[in-house]
């Protein structure tokens, strides 16, 4: 039976970090072993809130790639691709903003609670409120079954299937509705205990050297109510012992916790010892980000044949769109 096929992608605005990893390419990496996955670099996506900073995307874009190659997503189960290299994007964006409802963009939760928290920046634009079109074309251009998002990105795929529904009532059925896939999530927060975020400053990145590792976890926010070395904690209100649960094992887990509680072991000791394990578990992670940053032609060699398998597949969509809609 044919594995059925999902489609997500990644905005190249900045380093992933262990956010990044916990929240969706840890699931990727799995579901690639029962999925046929196509992951790309939505780099015109980035455009949408930081078309006046463009210059780092390209950057971002290749760093990204590389992060996802050292994670574990391997070029021979993924279709692994940029997509602004697939001008077939643009082309079915185009054609879906013809028959999208503009209340639907405007009530979209998403567009709402961005132009509050980015208030530094005029999204005023039409690319803007449009991407959740140019999305719908990412993700049906493949005629994707699934699309792997967090609970707080369910709204963007319920959108998706409504106008992949509206083209298939106007036009003839050639899109299959994607389905949101739920997928679970270690929680993770950063070193000062908000959402790990590039823009808040708290992150730990996947391409961060030991020392700046061992700096970060040094900073990060434990217990509140510990003043002294002497004052019993509460590890389920400490960040760095959710770190423990990820990165240090259940020994560590059942060790860390009564001497916590009973104030034998202080926040530096503890810091210190999660930030060795912590480094432990992402060493493959930097030898192969190490191997791949050493060697770019093989990189732009696995981009370049992940954009052709995708425009193979892009190309056909297209030519039944363009068929359907009689242009």
């Amino acid at each position: 039976m044919a594995k059925k096929r999902i489609l997500s992608g990644m905005r190249p605005t900045g380093p992933l970090h262990l956010g990044n990893l916990h929240g969706a390419l840890a699931n990727w990496k799995k579901m690639q072993e029962d999925y046929e996955c196509f992951f790309f670099i939505a780099d015109w996506h980035a455009l949408t809130s930081d078309y006046d900073m463009t210059a780092p995307i390209q950057g971002y874009a290749t760093d990204i790639f590389i992060d996802w190659l050292s994670v574990g997503l391997s070029p021979d189960k993924c279709t692994l691709f940029v997509q602004s290299h697939i001008k077939e994007h643009a082309e079915l964006s185009l054609l879906l903003s013809m028959i999208t409802p503009l209340p639907w963009l405007e009530r979209n939760p998403t567009y709402k609670e961005q132009i509050a928290e980015l208030k530094d920046k005029d999204l005023s634009t039409f690319g803007f409120l449009g991407y959740p079109v140019l999305q719908a074309a990412d993700i049906i251009m493949y005629k994707a079954n699934g699309v792997p998002v967090g609970i707080d990105q369910a709204p963007h795929v319920e959108l998706t299937r409504e106008i992949a529904r509206r083209f298939n009532y106007l036009y003839g059925n050639i899109f299959p509705i994607p389905e949101t896939i739920l997928t679970e999530t270690s929680k993770i927060l950063g070193i000062d205990r908000r959402k790990m975020s590039k823009s808040y400053n708290n992150a730990i990145f996947l391409s961060d050297s030991l020392e700046e590792i061992r700096n970060k976890v040094s900073q990060m926010i434990t217990d509140p109510q510990r003043a002294r070395r002497t004052d019993p904690g509460n590890p389920e209100v400490c960040n760095v012992f959710s770190f423990h649960h990820l990165y240090s094992g259940q020994q560590t887990v059942q060790h860390v916790d009564p001497e916590c509680r009973k104030a034998q072991i202080g926040c530096v000791e503890c810091k210190e010892m999660m930030a060795e394990n912590l480094i432990r578990a992402l060493e493959p992670l930097h030898e192969k980000r190490a191997y791949y940053k050493a060697h770019p032609d093989t990189v732009r060699a696995i981009i370049e044949d992940g954009d052709e398998r995708a425009r193979t597949v892009a190309r056909k969509t297209m030519e039944e769109v363009r068929e359907a809609i009689k242009i």
